[in-house]
C-alpha cells in the first residue's frame, strides 16, 4: 500500500481533488505547484515558476499548465481542467483520473474507453526546466496526442489579462517552438522527444478563475494565452517527453534526463522521507548565493524562520554543509541588521527583537549535532556582539534593559514579536513590555554565551554575562510566574500582566538553559497540554479566552485577526515535545508518538508530502495559509529526532 495514501474513488470529486495540493521546486528556485487533479486554484499555481533575475530573482509563472489531449476516430479526449465563471469546468478531464502515485513524482493515471495514459512531472534540480512524460500503457486503435501550452508570464503575485502588448509570436528550435511575451523574460523553449506537428491558433482563453484567491479575498480571474499545440502519433507502451525550459535543449537527451532526474529522489514511503524531502525543497542555490526559503508560494527567506527551523531540516542530512552555509548567512545578517554601525547613542528602532536571540538556539543545535565544529571560532564573534549590544542598549529606547535584565520592548502600534500580524495599521496581538518567550531566549543566550567564555578563558565577559543571567533568572520568574494559574505570564507592562495562555513560555521550559525549576516547569508543561495541544501542533491561545478565534476564514483582514488567536502553528509542538520529554523521560514516549500520528495524517491532507502554515483552532483543524512551511516542517523533524533520543 502507497504510504500517501488517497481515496481513489474521490479523485473525481472537486470537494476532495481541489482543496489538495502538491508542490515540486528544484534548487535552481523554481517550482511546479497544483492541485492533485491538475486543476490550478491559486494565482501561485503554475507548472513551471521561475525566479527571473532581470526582475530581482522574484518568480514568475511562465507555464500555467499544459492540456493533454488523447485523439482516436477524430475524437478529442482533453484531460486539463480549469474553472470558469458560474462554477463552470471546462474541459473536465479529472473524471478520466483512475490513479495518483506520488510516492516518488507525480503520476497520474487515465483511462479514456480502451486507452489508458500516465503522465509523470519532475523539475530538473539545478535548471528552470520541467520534464513532463506521458506513456500510453493501453490502446487498441491509431492514436494521437496533443500538447497544448497555456501561458501566463507574470508574477505569482499578480494576474494577466489579454492585452496588445503581449508578443504572441511564436519561433522554432529543435522539435519545438519558444515564446517570449514581454521584454526583459526569458524564452520559454517547449520541446518534445519525438518530432511533431506544431499548429499555430494563438488565441487567448479568457476568464480563467481561482477559488482560493476568490475565497481569500483577491482578484481571481485572468487571461492564459495559448499559442497553439503539437500533435503527433504515438503507439501503445511508447513514452513522449515534453520539456519547458528558459533554454534551449537537445530533445535527444530528454529521456536520459528523465531517467537521470528520478534516480535523485527521495521516496516518500514514510513520514521521515515525506519530510526530508520536504526539508530539501526550501534550499535555493542561485547565482553563488544559498538561501532557505521560509515556505511556499509566497514567502521568500526570513531570519526568524531559518532560525527555527535549520536544527530540524539539518538533522537527518549527509551533507550539511548547504545548511552550515545558510546559518553562516543568517549571522552575517544578525550583524549588519542588528549590530552594524552600532554606537553608545544609538535608539534602536527594529522589529523582530528576538531575532538575534534565536541565532543562539540554533547555534546550540548546531553544536549538538556537529560536536567537530569549532563554535567558539565559527560564531564566538557574533555572539558577542549581540550579547553586548543588548547589555549597552539605551534605557530611552524602544528596546532596553530594565533595573532586572531583562529585555523590555515597547513601540506604539507596532508589534515586536513573531505574532506580529496587523490590520488597518494596529497589531492584532500587541505584547508591549516584557514578552516572556524574549525574555527565555535572552536568558538562554545570556548562559551559553558565559558558557563559551569560560571554555575559552575569557574570564571577565564569562563573569559579567554569569552575574547578569543569574539576575535575570531571579526577575524572570518573579515577573512572569502566575501563582494562581501555575503557568507564566504572556507579557508584563508595568502594573499590567497578561494572564492569557499561550505557547510562548513553551520557550521558558525548552530551551537549554531554563529560568525554572523543574516543578514549575511541569506545572507549565501541563496546562499547554490542557489547553493549547491539537493534532496538528500547539494553538496559540487557549480556547478559554473570550479572544479565540478557532476558524481562519475570509478576506486578508479577517484571517489576520485570527491568526494568533487560536490558530495551530506545528513548529512550536517541537518546544512542548522537548520539554515534555525532558521532564516524563522514556515514559512519555508513547504520549510523544501519539502527537507525531497527526501529523502522519496530514501528509495526505492539505498539501502532500508537507506541512501547511497553520491550522484552525478548531477540529478537525483544517491546513491554513501557506502550504508548506519550512519552520513547521523542521519542527516535526525535531520530533521525530527527539523521540530516536528518549528511545
Amino acid at each position: 500500500m502507497a504510504y500517501l495514501n488517497l481515496d481513489k474513488t474521490k479523485l473525481v470529486n472537486l470537494e476532495y481533488s481541489l482543496y489538495r495540493e502538491m508542490i515540486r521546486t528544484n534548487r535552481a528556485g523554481s517550482y511546479s505547484s497544483s492541485t492533485i487533479i491538475g486543476c490550478n486554484t491559486r494565482k501561485y499555481h503554475g507548472m513551471l515558476v521561475c525566479p527571473i533575475d532581470h526582475f530581482n530573482g522574484g518568480r514568475f509563472v511562465l507555464l500555467s499548465s499544459l492540456d493533454v489531449s488523447l485523439i482516436q476516430h477524430q475524437q478529442v479526449f482533453n484531460l486539463g481542467i480549469r474553472k470558469y465563471q458560474g462554477n463552470h469546468y471546462d474541459p473536465k478531464g479529472h473524471k478520466y483520473i483512475t490513479d495518483l502515485e506520488m510516492e516518488t513524482i507525480p503520476k497520474r493515471v487515465y483511462r479514456v474507453g480502451g486507452m489508458i495514459l500516465s503522465t509523470e512531472l519532475l523539475l530538473v534540480e539545478t535548471e528552470e526546466q520541467l520534464l513532463f512524460k506521458v506513456t500510453l500503457e493501453e490502446a487498441h486503435s491509431p492514436t494521437k496526442i496533443r500538447f497544448k501550452p497555456f501561458l501566463a508570464f507574470r508574477s505569482i503575485h499578480e494576474l494577466t489579462r489579454q492585452n496588445m502588448v503581449a508578443n504572441t509570436r511564436y519561433e522554432e528550435v529543435v522539435q519545438g517552438v519558444r515564446v517570449k511575451m514581454y521584454e526583459g523574460f526569458p524564452y520559454l523553449n517547449m520541446q518534445l522527444s519525438k518530432k511533431a506537428e506544431f499548429v499555430a491558433a494563438p488565441d487567448w482563453f479568457r476568464g480563467v478563475e481561482y477559488i482560493k484567491e476568490q475565497h481569500r479575498g483577491y482578484p481571481y480571474q485572468e487571461d492564459l494565452f495559448v499559442p497553439g499545440f503539437f500533435e503527433m502519433d504515438i503507439e501503445k507502451g511508447e513514452s513522449i517527453i515534453f520539456s519547458a525550459a528558459t533554454a534551449e535543449v537537445k530533445p535527444n537527451g530528454l529521456k536520459a534526463k528523465f531517467t537521470r532526474e528520478i534516480s535523485k529522489r527521495i521516496p516518500r514511503d514514510t513520514l521521515l522521507n515525506n519530510l526530508l524531502n520536504a526539508s530539501q525543497q526550501f534550499i535555493q542555490n542561485r547565482n553563488e548565493e544559498v538561501k532557505l526559503v521560509a515556505g511556499y508560494h509566497w514567502y521568500n527567506e526570513r531570519l526568524r524562520d531559518t532560525f527555527v527551523a535549520l536544527p530540524g531540516l539539518m538533522a537527518y542530512q549527509n551533507d550539511k554543509d548547504i545548511f552550515i552555509q545558510i546559518l553562516d548567512q543568517a549571522v552575517a545578517e544578525v550583524r549588519r541588521i542588528y549590530v552594524a554601525g552600532y554606537s553608545q547613542g544609538l535608539k534602536p528602532d527594529f522589529k523582530d527583537i528576538d531575532v538575534p536571540l534565536w541565532m543562539f538556539f540554533t547555534i546550540q543545535e548546531v553544536e549538538r549535532m556537529f560536536p567537530e565544529i569549532n563554535i567558539c571560532q565559527k560564531y564566538g564573534k557574533a555572539m558577542i556582539e549581540v550579547i553586548q549590544y543588548f547589555m549597552r542598549l539605551q534605557k530611552d529606547g524602544v528596546v532596553h534593559l530594565d533595573d532586572s535584565g531583562l529585555i523590555y520592548a515597547k513601540q506604539t502600534g507596532k508589534p515586536l514579536t513573531w505574532m506580529d500580524a496587523m490590520v488597518d495599521g494596529y497589531p492584532v496581538t500587541w505584547r508591549p513590555g516584557l514578552a516572556v518567550e524574549v525574555n527565555a531566549l535572552w536568558y538562554n543566550a545570556l548562559c551559553y554565551y558565559a558558557k563559551n567564555c569560560a571554555k575559552n578563558k575569557k574570564d571577565k565577559e564569562a563573569k559579567e554575562a554569569l552575574e547578569l543571567s543569574e539576575k535575570v533568572k531571579v526577575a524572570f520568574e518573579q515577573t512572569f510566574w502566575y501563582n494562581k494559574g501555575g503557568y507564566l505570564f504572556d507579557f508584563v507592562d508595568g502594573d499590567y500582566s497578561d494572564n492569557s495562555i499561550r505557547p510562548n513560555q513553551l520557550l521558558a521550559v525548552a530551551l537549554p538553559f531554563s529560568p525554572l525549576d523543574l516543578e514549575k516547569r511541569k506545572q507549565v508543561i501541563d496546562v499547554v497540554k490542557k489547553e493549547l495541544l491539537t493534532p496538528r501542533g500547539i494553538r496559540t491561545l487557549s480556547p478559554q479566552s473570550p479572544k479565540y478565534q478557532g476558524e481562519l476564514e475570509g478576506a486578508q483582514s479577517q484571517r489576520d485577526l485570527a491568526l494568533h488567536q487560536g490558530s495551530v502553528f506545528p513548529w512550536l509542538a517541537a518546544f512542548f515535545v522537548e520539554g515534555y520529554l525532558a521532564i516524563h523521560k522514556q515514559g512519555g514516549l508513547p504520549f510523544v508518538k501519539r502527537i507525531l500520528d497527526g501529523f502522519e495524517e496530514e501528509m495526505g491532507d492539505h498539501c502532500l508530502g508537507s506541512i501547511s502554515e497553520c491550522f484552525n483552532g478548531n477540529p478537525p483543524h483544517i491546513g491554513k495559509g501557506a502550504i508548506s512551511m519550512a519552520w513547521n516542517v523542521g519542527g516535526v523533524l525535531r520530533i521525530i529526532k527527539l523521540i530516536e533520543k528518549y528511545s
